[in-house]
């Protein structure tokens, strides 16, 4: 039988190192062992290109892509742009501005500088020449991540912009459309899963190959991104979303369980976790919680995450709490005191950190600007959230005049031949003379 309740620890209960190790080195990712029937989908898109491509999809999401068509062209997104109620339309045009302006403070600038030896040396960025951007379909539809996904991109200055979704049955959502045109994406294509993720990559006769892929997904797309990595690059391979809690007694505790289920609905492997250092505060969560899964539409979903994988922390003080978070190194991290800036300057590992109790994780999901599209899976700990970066290539440059050389090539001679490499050390030293 599932239990009734997340996890409750309490730091100064003797087990607690014990039982909190468990807690983060617990896995959470799918146990389905989807490696090999990745493979073997990559192996024939390869080898088959679009046959492949259009008989998986008629196997996975029942539809043919010869009836229904492998293309939905710009005028259809401008329509479905046209076609939605003004306030959704606004909220959505809202988010875009807020996105793409923080993304433009992102764009790296290039170097170009002559160091006290005369050797004239910088970096030049450029953007990929095209990327592609998988958004998850049917029940999982997100306008939002197309928004996260495809804007980054364009700021960076890519040129072709490629979309793929899933249309189960052929139905398309119109929100993802119209996100699509608003964030300037240059080609959609109605297909979905590690097939459309290696029509990306190695391209068909129809889907031109990119050079980068993005984009949430299931196991099967995390998978297909994975061992693709190299044929393209990726953003990350990302898993079940989490949030971390660090909230005192003042807080609202309606609020506080809020936030807790806002990623604990998004997957029954969801993990959402409360650090405070007032028990009765901690358990008036754990109560609303449980009064708001009543009321709640995915409350299927969202009770089976809180059970299987939400915890209550009891700390002496919360600043006890900062190590343990960094353990952790969460996807999202909300700061909820009047004064977050002290907690804040203890962070070393979080995908992205909300100060304060009026900031809610959620609202960075949408509109506040900086990506939604952030590391899972204790991976914090040595990657960031999507960013420009990740559509860009920098590529060094150096220039030596004669007198240059001269005062740093003898080094370089006498390294070549001190590993064993007399041409490398010939190609400088003949320019010595």
């Amino acid at each position: 039988m599932q239990p009734e309740g997340p996890q409750r620890l309490d730091s100064r209960d003797p087990g607690f190192a014990e039982a909190f190790a468990t807690l983060v080195d617990a896995r959470r990712e799918s146990d389905e062992d989807v490696s090999r029937d990745v493979a073997a989908i990559l192996k024939r898109v390869r080898a088959e290109g679009d046959a492949a491509v259009a008989d998986l999809t008629s196997r996975f999401d029942g539809f043919d892509l010869d009836v229904s068509g492998w293309r939905i062209d710009a005028a259809a997104c401008r329509t479905a742009l046209d076609g939605l109620e003004p306030s959704l339309r606004a909220a959505l045009e809202l988010a875009a501005t807020r996105i793409r302006a923080y993304h433009a403070t992102q764009r790296p600038a290039d170097s170009d500088r002559v160091d006290e030896a005369g050797v004239r040396l910088g970096a030049r960025w450029r953007a990929v020449d095209a990327a592609g951007v998988y958004v998850p379909g049917g029940r999982a539809a997100y306008p939002s991540s197309v928004l996260m996904n495809a804007i980054p991109a364009k700021v960076a200055g890519v040129e072709r912009l490629v979309m793929v979704t899933p249309t189960p049955q052929g139905i398309v959502n119109p929100l993802v459309l119209a996100a699509a045109a608003i964030a300037g994406v240059d080609e959609v294509w109605r297909i979905g899963g590690a097939q459309a993720v290696a029509a990306l990559a190695y391209g068909t006769d129809r889907i031109a190959p990119v050079d980068v892929v993005t984009g949430p997904g299931n196991a099967w797309v995390a998978e297909a991104k994975r061992q693709l990595y190299g044929v393209v690059g990726i953003d990350m391979v990302a898993g079940p979303s989490e949030i971390v809690v660090v909230a005192d007694g003042e807080n609202d505790p309606a609020w506080i369980a809020a936030d807790l289920l806002s990623q604990a609905e998004h997957d029954p492997t969801s993990q959402s976790i409360l650090f405070t250092d007032d028990a009765a505060f901690a358990d008036a969560v754990a109560a609303a919680v449980t009064e708001q899964l009543d009321r709640l539409q995915t409350q299927g979903v969202a009770r089976t995450s809180w059970n299987a994988n939400g915890a209550i922390i009891l700390v002496e003080e919360l600043a006890q709490a900062m190590p343990l978070v960094d353990r952790l190194a969460p996807e999202h991290l909300e700061l909820a005191v009047a004064d977050p800036e002290p907690l804040f300057a203890m962070v070393r590992h979080a995908g992205s950190v909300f100060l304060g109790r009026m900031t809610p994780e959620a609202v960075g999901d949408y509109v506040a600007g900086p990506n939604h599209v952030l590391p899972t899976g204790r991976r914090a700990r040595f990657s960031s959230g999507l960013s420009v970066l990740d559509f860009m290539k920098r590529t060094s440059f150096l220039a030596l005049d004669a007198a240059a050389l001269g005062r740093i090539g003898p080094a370089a001679v006498a390294l070549a031949e001190a590993e064993g490499l007399p041409a490398h050390a010939r190609s400088v030293a003949v320019r010595l003379g």
